[in-house]
């Protein structure tokens, strides 16, 4: 896989407005390649707005989205949703589609369809068996269903994984299991990751750098241990706090 020689994804004074509210107000960043990158906050701080901006699901009211250098607003759609896998929230499956049509969408938007050995390949990635493919979403569980999405996500062989809240509707078993393979998945096809999540003890143990963000602002950029180490502001702390609360009464009730 090629990657450009600067950032692979940039955001230069992004703003989203929706009449007053600013859903984003003029975020600045770089994200290096192979970065593994978890964006925190509440409900409604922006970070899904700002992940969206990436592959033009949202277009900012103002700045500018480079992705491997080039402004993704004047990129063809089809292309650029092919290097930039989405892993969507509601898991987001075509109900009317099998699996093997979910998985092989992207690709065949673009042109270029996809093999049953690909498919197969693909499942087998996100510990799903080839047999699968044939299936329907309501056939799958919770947890299948967004391996599923996973597999979607890759199949374009993207440079990029955008992921949007995926584990949020999984049992903790089944979201703790799927976040590992997603960790190694990122390590082996040389991704860079962004993961929207509200839990800050996923971010800690997933990700390598921890974006913070408030009121449509990154209000902290720290490393996982820096966090744990106290930095990162008030806001970040009181979302540490919570993870570290709950391993301290785990930790007395062992005792």
């Amino acid at each position: 896989m090629t990657h450009s020689a600067g950032p692979v994804l940039e955001f230069r004074d992004v703003r989203k407005n929706y009449g007053a509210l600013d859903a984003v107000a003029d975020v600045s960043l770089a994200i290096a390649t192979g970065e593994f990158v978890a964006l925190v906050g509440a409900s409604g701080s922006g970070k899904s707005t700002l992940l969206k901006t990436v592959n033009r699901l949202v277009e900012p009211s103002a700045g500018t989205v480079l992705f491997e250098g080039l402004d993704v607003a004047t990129s063809p759609l089809p292309a650029l949703r092919r290097r930039v896998g989405y892993v969507f929230q509601s898991i987001g499956l075509f109900p009317h589609m099998s699996v093997s049509e979910n998985i092989a969408i992207v690709p065949r938007l673009a042109g270029e369809p996809l093999s049953s050995d690909r498919v197969g390949e693909l499942l087998e990635l996100v510990e799903l068996e080839a047999e699968m493919r044939s299936r329907m979403p309501d056939e799958l569980s919770g947890g299948q269903r967004q391996r599923v999405g996973v597999a979607r996500a890759l199949a374009g062989e993207p440079h990029l994984l955008l992921m949007d809240e995926p584990f949020g509707a999984l049992d903790p078993l089944t979201r703790n299991a799927l976040g590992e393979r997603v960790r190694r998945l990122h390590k082996r096809f040389d991704l860079t990751t962004i993961m929207v999540t509200h839990d800050m003890a996923e971010a800690l143990l997933l990700a390598d750098r921890v974006l913070v963000m408030d009121g449509g602002r990154i209000v902290a950029d720290e490393t996982p241990q820096a966090l744990l180490e106290g930095a990162g502001g008030r806001i970040a702390q009181g979302m540490v706090a919570v993870p570290r609360a709950q391993a301290e009464k785990l930790a007395r009730m062992s005792r």
